[in-house]
């Protein structure tokens, strides 16, 4: 079932756990389907959140659609040539990253996506299917998610890209621990929990060894 505007009216942190085991849809110009599994979600709290595009309230061409209504669509380019998609919650500049997915449809072509970029492509690597979607910017490149194709997109209102709920539902173990690659915005932002992916899913970015430990000590 298509995810509706109602089920995006949650706080960053509130999405950031939801996302989680929901599925990413994506049809391509050809009509072909892309579907993988949200197993790896990043949350960015807006004006208060030093690792945020919108810190201090800062509101551009480039962000404003951390500032549209929940559910909108936030891509954006990184290292001039790497995208990463975000979807924006209800708070007012705060949007959750969207890290890592289980393909779960279209791999082939999800893995003729990845070849494309690359620069040597005649002697392209076969990928694992666990390799394919396991980073934000590998994911955008599989799923063909760019800036100038679907920003802004809202994610209840169109027919290139949307979210459902999985036909079945399983139960999963969550990981709570720090965000990747931010240590630049000092150390109190860069330690805190807002990194959430599911324990044991092989196709999450990057393990956190010491936060999963502490997790099977109180809860398995």
């Amino acid at each position: 079932m298509k995810l509706t505007k109602s089920d995006f009216n949650l706080s960053c942190i509130e999405m950031g756990h939801f996302l989680l085991g929901k599925v990413l849809v994506r049809r391509l110009e050809n009509n072909v389907i892309i579907k993988g599994k949200i197993v790896e979600t990043e949350c960015y709290l807006g004006g208060i959140d030093k690792a945020s595009h919108s810190f201090g309230g800062r509101r551009t061409a480039r962000n404003e659609a951390m500032f549209m209504p929940a559910g909108t669509a936030y891509v954006y380019m990184t290292y001039g040539m790497y995208y990463c998609f975000n979807i924006s919650s209800k708070e007012l500049g705060a949007a959750v990253l969207i890290r890592s997915l289980e393909p779960i449809q279209g791999i082939e072509k999800i893995e003729e996506l990845r070849k494309m970029k690359m620069k040597n492509k005649i002697s392209a690597k076969k990928f694992k299917t666990t390799e394919l979607c396991n980073g934000p910017s590998k994911l955008c490149i599989g799923l063909d998610i760019r800036k100038d194709n679907l920003n802004r997109v809202d994610l209840c209102e169109n027919d290139m890209l949307w979210l459902e709920s999985p036909i079945d539902e399983t139960d999963f173990t969550l990981v709570t621990c720090a965000r990747i690659g931010i240590a630049s915005c000092g150390e109190e932002w860069a330690n805190k929990p807002l990194r959430f992916y599911i324990y044991q899913n092989l196709n999450v970015s990057k393990r956190d060894k010491k936060a999963e430990k502490y997790m099977e000590s109180i809860t398995l």
